[in-house]
């Protein structure tokens, strides 16, 4: 009987020890995420994208000053038409996104596209806080040029969604394009890490599905069914909650990086041409 007990005892000090030692392990990792987030969130280095090629039309390199310089690309087809701001996402150069800008450079469009802070060689470190910045200062250098708020169409890709949202919640564009968008990075942090507790250990928070509403611009929303990355039920959502003027793009075979097809391109001409 004592040695029965005694048994017992030792089995419930040995769960005890195990559920110990994974509290400890638990702790620690959600430590380690908490201080490495913005290194698991932001990829400056890392080329998720199609082979970028090189480009076809004309660009002049510039810098548009925010907290630090920023380096920049601007292509001018006719001053009469309206500027495409273009955010990109959370991984690569500029030189990733050739593939899109050859084919709006072929639209009746300007753009410019900023690279963030510690992107494409930028000084810094990219924050949610910061990365607005470097948005708005994008703005204001086009405005500086000439080119009015009216004049601008912001185009998101992906994380580049929730700084055209925001940005545009502030202001008022001719119009919003939004590729790949999701609802918020806490819900799309806890579908990655669902052990953890995102909500509460997240910086970086990108709230776009709270802030939606406050567009009074235009908007087309773009999301392949297929992303695996950023699940299509968010891109609806974001469409579904704006209440404005509003058209999306929704095609069944796209992953997360679309296709920049004849029928995703005329969905872009389409739209410039209702706001026209």
């Amino acid at each position: 009987m004592l040695e029965k007990k005694f048994m017992t005892k030792k089995l419930k000090m040995f769960f005890l020890k195990i559920i110990f030692y994974l509290i400890i392990i638990y702790i620690s990792v959600t430590i380690i995420v908490f201080f490495l987030q913005r290194n698991l969130m932001y990829h400056p280095g890392e080329n998720n994208y199609l082979n970028e090629g090189n480009l076809n039309h004309k660009i002049d390199k510039v810098i548009v000053n925010s907290e630090d310089d920023l380096v920049a690309w601007k292509f001018t087809k006719n001053n009469k038409f309206k500027t495409l701001l273009f955010f990109h996402g959370n991984a690569g150069k500029l030189d990733n996104r050739v593939y899109k800008l050859n084919e709006l450079s072929k639209l009746d469009l300007n753009y410019l596209i900023v690279a963030y802070r510690g992107f494409s060689g930028n000084k810094g470190k990219p924050t949610e806080k910061g990365l607005y910045q470097d948005a708005r200062a994008a703005k204001e250098w086009l405005n500086s040029k000439g080119i009015k708020d009216n004049e601008i169409i912001l185009y998101g890709e992906s994380l580049g969604t929730a700084i055209a949202i925001d940005l545009a919640k502030q202001f008022n564009f001719s119009g919003v394009i939004l590729e790949s968008p999701f609802t918020s990075m806490e819900i799309l942090a806890q579908k990655y890490y669902p052990y953890l507790p995102a909500k509460y250990i997240l910086k970086d928070k990108y709230k776009s599905i709270e802030k939606i509403q406050k567009i009074n611009s235009p908007i087309l929303v773009m999301h392949g069914k297929k992303d695996n990355i950023v699940p299509f039920y968010m891109g609806e959502e974001i469409y579904n909650k704006f209440n404005g003027l509003k058209y999306s793009y929704f095609n069944d075979y796209d992953d997360h990086m679309m296709d920049f097809n004849e029928e995703l391109i005329d969905s872009i001409k389409n739209f410039i041409s209702s706001i026209n």
